[in-house]
């Protein structure tokens, strides 16, 4: 008799799919019907799997909740060829979680939805989110959620020639913005997420 197949991977990316569809764990009955286990203890052992593995975890009142590497998305070590096409293998994707790409400090990182066309020459469009850390330093050629005269903007921060700072466009039709009255920064982009096609 040839030995049980292992189809840890397969459970795991239903659980990854029932997560993101409905942003919530489910429950030992749901997951047996998930997963098409129907023994509870065919669940737990699956959970206990997937706990060694690093990701599940148990909560102090026992309930199941799911990891950071829950989270994480095959990164490829190759590039992709905008002209003619590569072969991707799937030995070369390697696990990535999005957060460690974009978000240095979680406590101070917010997404802001752009509005308007004014960044459209830095490959900005409307409907993109900008990642933002508040408070961050910026220097000059930053990216830069900024406040003028009461209203947010996203523009690229440079000094000029007089030591003062300006906030520029990337489009012809908008105006450098040269703030009066002091300058009140918001934070520094450090990543940008746009989505393709219907969500």
């Amino acid at each position: 008799m040839s030995p049980p197949v292992n189809r840890d991977d397969a459970h795991l990316n239903r659980l990854r799919d029932y997560h993101a569809r409905h942003r919530t764990w489910p429950s030992y009955a749901r997951l047996g019907e998930i997963l098409g286990l129907h023994a509870k203890s065919a669940v737990l052992k699956l959970l206990r799997r997937l706990e060694e593995a690093g990701y599940v975890e148990r909560t102090p009142d026992a309930t199941w909740r799911p990891t950071d590497r829950f989270f994480e998305r095959p990164l490829a070590d190759q590039t992709v060829r905008a002209g003619l096409p590569e072969a991707l293998e799937e030995e070369s994707l390697q696990p990535l979680l999005i957060d460690s790409l974009l978000v240095k400090t979680p406590s101070r990182t917010v997404l802001i939805p752009v509005h308007g066309d004014s960044m459209r020459d830095a490959g900005i469009r409307e409907g993109d989110l900008v990642v933002v850390e508040r408070g961050a330093t910026a220097k000059h050629g930053d990216l830069v959620v900024a406040v003028v005269d009461d209203e947010y903007t996203l523009k690229t921060l440079l000094r000029d020639a007089e030591g003062g700072w300006s906030l520029h466009p990337a489009h012809p039709d908008y105006p450098v913005l040269r703030p009066r009255h002091g300058l009140t920064l918001l934070g520094v982009v450090t990543g940008l997420i746009r989505r393709y096609g219907q969500p």
